[in-house]
């Protein structure tokens, strides 16, 4: 199991933006509240933990491949574009 927080965004411009702002040095989540059109960013992104099987499958392979930490590059799904980051593994 993994715990994520992820920012949707509707284009991938707008979440390579985002992404520069988050490595320099920007707060995840808030960027999250303030950016993200998920019902999650009241919470930073804040998506708790969750199994394989859970997630769409593009969301989840990038999620399962990132260390606690790491921020992914676009990961587009049919709901938008998000930017996930692994904050806790099991």
């Amino acid at each position: 199991m993994i715990r994520a927080s992820h920012i949707l965004v509707e284009d991938e411009g707008r979440a390579n933006s985002l992404r520069a702002e988050i490595e320099s040095g920007a707060d995840f989540a808030d960027l999250a509240k303030k950016h993200s059109i998920c019902p999650s960013k009241e919470n930073g992104g804040d998506l708790g933990f969750f199994d394989k099987g859970q997630m769409v499958k593009e969301f989840e392979d990038v999620a399962f491949s990132l260390g606690v930490g790491q921020v992914s590059g676009p990961v587009r799904t049919q709901f938008g574009y998000h930017l996930i980051i692994v904050t806790g593994k099991q």
